[in-house]
């Protein structure tokens, strides 16, 4: 803890939690301010989860409730898994933040409004008819309002800052208000503005003093009686940082490929929210990664697969959209059998759909979106730092076994972040495969011959970079003889490859680990989770446990194929349901491969669930179980 923090709890109030929502027009920074509020979060030795919502229209006019930009950020002194069911405070920077995001605010929660901004023309664009800080809208709740455009104007006046460009520190007001409020210490962001805005002094300036006038407005206008502070939360020890899941991400490609020892080579077509991959990726050239922005979906996965027939590690990441539009290069993939990752950053849809919201509804798409038998291993991440290592599974797969593999993120994991211990490079999986350099068969006129699907004993064929001497083979989308690799059009060498393509990717559960029950395992009641379900079910059954009730837990990692030992494992309980954000996707597999009575609660609101909606959910089908043991007792039998 800094001295800035033992200070802090020596004279303020202490809570055990905090969600902030900041929100405003897209101009308004507030992306900004919730990152800085996060990593200050961080530093203080909170831990915290956060939740990005960014507007769908790129352009959308000012001051309106589609343009409105929000950043949630749950901050406590104790392990948190999600970014919070309802924010605490509420920090609306116009009219059409306050009336797109107060229903989410708790009963008699904070609300902290620039009331500047609360002029006729902007609540006639938010469709108030009357000023909701004075008709009675926000009776009930503890409201802050703040002259926060002015006082930032009145700040920057003698710097030498014209009046519009001081404006758009208000954002910066703000975060010293709020940081003053919940007791962060300002030295952080002090220092970050120095380093973000180097060589533009009159923006340092701007900022640094629009910071301090929000932070002095707190103890000025006598706010002392709203003033708490969330202390640190016991964490591991270890180096911590920041992090949001697609940078996660990027960094566990990259971890990859250094284990592996193989250059990592991405190519990538711009698309929300998977575009920050390729912007991470593109930033480490000193790792050997090469990042390709291509001029198509198709181009992007074509130039990934190539680079994989050339030795590299090739992955490329995309959405919902972008993934349809990669199947047949990915079936080639599957046919060709080289390695391949491809990630996808799951979005709302169906087509363009909701491009800024989340949803968990590609499921189905992965496992099956190809034409023609063309399995290959699925495997998700549940949390932003997550991210990181199923990546390195992801391309420890692929390049072990030969295979395409895909990777389900999705925009709520992409954006939001969460404190990351930074492992250990001993600690990572090992990624072990060698090239092969020699030729594997004696022909028949007994010289050394290439066979390129010759299989070891897990059905691998061996991966020959191009140009290796004596190691010549064809390569293409037509179905090819077993072994010798020639084109053929046999009705049995079709099943027979039909059939070993399948029981490839099935050996693989041979490698996976097996599911394992969190919580109370001699449960009548299991939930299978899957993806970014991950925290609030988690969040959800610590609440019911806490209540008495006995509830399993089950998140699965890999979803192709599934672990052995799952069917018999879900098996043992007399009830299994499945949240899951699309309309029961693999609750439809778990009943078609195992027949058990998977039951869906299911979320495509374009939001993560929270955990009361899985806590009312869980709690309901106890009740269920309940009831039936009540009527079958009464008629006698059990």
């Amino acid at each position: 803890m800094t001295d800035t923090a033992e200070r802090v709890h020596e004279t303020v109030p202490e809570t055990d939690r905090i969600v902030v929502r900041f929100a405003g027009d897209s101009g308004d920074g507030i992306q900004l301010t919730g990152d800085r509020f996060t990593s200050v979060s961080a530093l203080f030795g909170n831990d915290l989860a956060t939740l990005p919502e960014f507007p769908a229209e790129i352009r959308a006019p000012a001051g309106t409730l589609a343009g409105v930009s929000a950043f949630q950020i749950h901050v406590a002194d104790h392990e948190v898994t999600t970014p919070g069911d309802a924010p605490t405070v509420l920090v609306a920077m116009n009219p059409a933040a306050l009336r797109s995001e107060l229903d989410l605010l708790v009963d008699a929660g904070t609300v902290i409004v620039n009331r500047d901004a609360f002029v006729a023309r902007n609540l006639a664009k938010a469709g108030y008819e009357a000023d909701p800080l004075a008709d009675g809208t926000l009776d009930g709740y503890t409201v802050i309002t703040a002259p926060m455009t002015e006082l930032t104007k009145l700040a920057c006046r003698d710097l030498g800052v014209k009046p519009r460009d001081a404006e758009r520190s208000k954002n910066f007001f703000a975060l010293g208000l709020v940081s003053w409020l919940y007791s962060r210490p300002t030295e952080p962001t002090l220092e970050w503005i120095e380093t973000k805005f180097a060589g533009r002094d009159q923006v340092i300036a701007a900022n640094r003093a629009a910071f301090a006038a929000g932070h002095a407005y707190g103890e000025t206008a006598e706010l002392s009686a709203s003033r708490v502070s969330v202390g640190a939360a016991p964490l591991e020890p270890g180096t911590y940082t920041n992090v949001n899941g697609n940078t996660a991400l990027s960094w566990g490609l990259i971890a990859a490929s250094q284990q592996a020892g193989i250059p990592l080579f991405l190519g990538s077509y711009p698309i929300t929210p998977a575009s920050d991959v390729l912007h991470e990726l593109s930033k480490h050239k000193n790792f050997g990664v090469r990042a390709f922005q291509a001029e198509d979906e198709i181009a992007a996965v074509g130039a990934a697969l190539g680079a994989s027939y050339g030795g590299h590690i090739g992955v490329t990441v995309t959405s919902g959209p972008g993934l349809a539009l990669k199947s047949e290069m990915i079936g080639l993939a599957v046919s060709l059998e080289l390695p391949l990752v491809v990630i996808d950053i799951q979005r709302g849809g169906p087509s363009t759909g909701l491009p800024t919201k989340t949803e968990a509804a590609d499921l189905m798409l992965a496992m099956h979106g190809r034409h023609g038998e063309a399995p290959l291993p699925v495997l998700a991440a549940r949390s932003p730092s997550d991210c990181f290592f199923v990546a390195i599974e992801a391309v420890r797969l692929a390049v072990e076994h030969r295979t395409p593999v895909i990777m389900l993120s999705d925009g709520y994991l992409a954006n939001g972040s969460e404190p990351w211990r930074i492992p250990a490079v001993e600690d990572l999986s090992a990624i072990s495969f060698a090239f092969t350099s020699e030729p594997n068969r004696i022909g028949p006129d007994g010289e050394p011959a290439f066979w390129p699907y010759q299989r070891d004993d897990r059905l691998v064929r061996p991966w020959a970079i191009p140009g290796t001497p004596g190691l010549m083979h064809r390569i293409g989308g037509i179905e090819k003889e077993d072994g010798r690799g020639n084109i053929s059009y046999a009705p049995a060498n079709h099943q027979k490859m039909v059939d070993i393509r399948a029981a490839r990717v099935d050996a693989i559960a041979d490698r996976v680990p097996e599911a394992s029950v969190v919580g109370d395992s001699d449960a009548r009641l299991a939930v299978v989770g899957w993806g970014s379900t991950w925290g609030a079910i988690t969040s959800a059954l610590k609440r019911l446990r806490g209540r008495g009730h006995q509830v399993a837990h089950v998140h699965l990692r890999h979803l192709n194929p599934l672990p052995r030992n799952l069917g018999a494992l879900l098996g043992g309980f007399d009830r299994v349901i499945v949240p899951e954000m699309n309309t029961g996707q693999l609750a439809r597999l778990l009943r078609a491969e195992y027949l058990i009575d998977a039951r869906t609660v299911s979320k495509v609101a374009g939001q993560p669930f929270m955990a009361a909606e899985l806590e009312g959910a869980i709690e309901e089908e106890l009740g269920g179980l309940h009831r039936r043991d009540a009527s079958l007792n009464g008629g006698g039998s059990r």
